[in-house]
């Protein structure tokens, strides 16, 4: 009984793991490393103003970016920023290196370079 109840559980987290690691978006970046939006990223980026359906917009920023900036706290932390005319503002993508791969953190819209 206990056996099976371990093999559940572990059955159960493998799941989880799947549905945790989703990935929604790969691109590659403009540096040429691999960028990856996990399912659950994805949903939280979407809560904020103005995100919803922007996929293709964070994906433009992470090829085309009109900058990137390195996070002052963190070496494996990368900002980058595209202009975009219509909205006058700027699509800020948060992107973490880890083992050669970038996985986005966050993404919303913000008026200047920060």
């Amino acid at each position: 009984m206990i056996e099976n109840f371990q093999m559940k559980k572990k059955e159960l987290k493998g799941s989880f793991s799947r549905l945790w690691t989703m990935k929604t978006l790969e691109a590659i970046d403009k540096t040429g490393r691999v960028i990856y939006i996990s399912k659950e990223r994805w949903d939280h980026i979407q809560e904020h103003p103005g995100m919803s359906g922007q996929l293709e917009q964070i994906k433009e920023t992470l090829k085309q970016p009109t900058t990137i900036i390195p996070f002052e706290f963190d070496q494996n932390v990368r900002f980058y920023y595209r202009y975009y005319k219509e909205k006058k503002e700027y699509l800020f993508v948060s992107v973490k290196y880890l083992n050669g791969n970038g996985f986005v953190i966050t993404s919303f819209y913000v008026d200047k370079l920060k």
